[in-house]
């Protein structure tokens, strides 16, 4: 028997993932227990009357610097109250860019503790002595990790069963396997005009072939317009037909 999915998270915030946890389609992942999250205020494993997370940097220069010594006796409590060992995760611009492959592999997995850096970093000797995992979700920065942390969380909670109303809505997404890696197709609703635009015929003809073919084509003339990479992977994988070759010979 596997152990829950859970999640810790040190966080010198934890009252930004609350309104998170509790709000939006993927709280039932939360509020079922399918994905466990605990909240670990960093400064409470601070000493002084201050609390103090952080020091200037050695060798000068502008910010601060978080220190290790909190981090580990934060890090010791949540080791203490886990049931099993957990990869630690820190949110940094060095680290692999989050993508679905990894979105997939983390939403199978027992959880992970979760380190929200902030200020101009964490001290490398606590990078080097505990940290397993470096994430980053592309290249910029954030004041901090927790939008970064909040984003796996979500991305993690809509693929459990049950969470999406629609049980195989994730299987549309972009990037997904199912869809060969492509980007998602444009989508309509009602009202089938709206200001002088009608929707697509195909998608209102009921003949589902037709339909599939249309979301299929425009899967990959978006694709090929906007993350020509993401077409590369997908020819060089085998996962382009013949069909699929002919359109977007006719695009060039």
């Amino acid at each position: 028997m596997t152990n829950p999915m859970r999640f810790d998270v040190i966080t010198l915030f934890p009252e930004l993932f609350e309104p998170f946890l509790a709000a939006g389609v993927t709280r039932r992942a939360f509020e079922s227990g399918q994905v466990q999250v605990r909240l670990w205020n960093l400064r409470d494993f601070a000493e002084g009357n201050y609390r103090r997370v952080d020091d200037r940097p050695f060798g000068g220069g502008p910010g601060m610097v978080m220190m290790a010594e909190p981090l580990v006796r934060c890090l010791e409590a949540v080791r203490r109250e886990r049931s099993a060992a957990a990869p630690v995760v820190l949110f940094s611009p060095i680290g692999a860019r989050l993508d679905h492959a990894a979105v997939e592999q983390w939403s199978a997995s027992e959880g992970a503790i979760l380190v929200c850096g902030r200020y101009e970093g964490v001290d490398q000797r606590f990078i080097d002595r505990y940290v397993d995992v470096q994430v980053s979700l592309g290249d910029f920065v954030l004041s901090g990790g927790e939008i970064a942390a909040l984003a796996l969380l979500d991305a993690v909670a809509r693929l459990q069963p049950g969470v999406l109303n629609d049980e195989g809505s994730h299987q549309e997404d972009s990037f997904n396997p199912a869809l060969d890696g492509l980007l998602d197709c444009p989508h309509y609703t009602r009202p089938e005009e709206w200001q002088g635009e009608k929707a697509p015929a195909e998608l209102l003809s009921g003949h589902h072939a037709q339909i599939e073919r249309w979301r299929r084509e425009r899967r990959l003339e978006i694709t090929a317009r906007h993350r020509p990479d993401l077409l590369a992977a997908a020819r060089s994988a085998g996962r382009l037909t013949r069909a699929d070759e002919a359109y977007l010979a006719s695009l060039a």
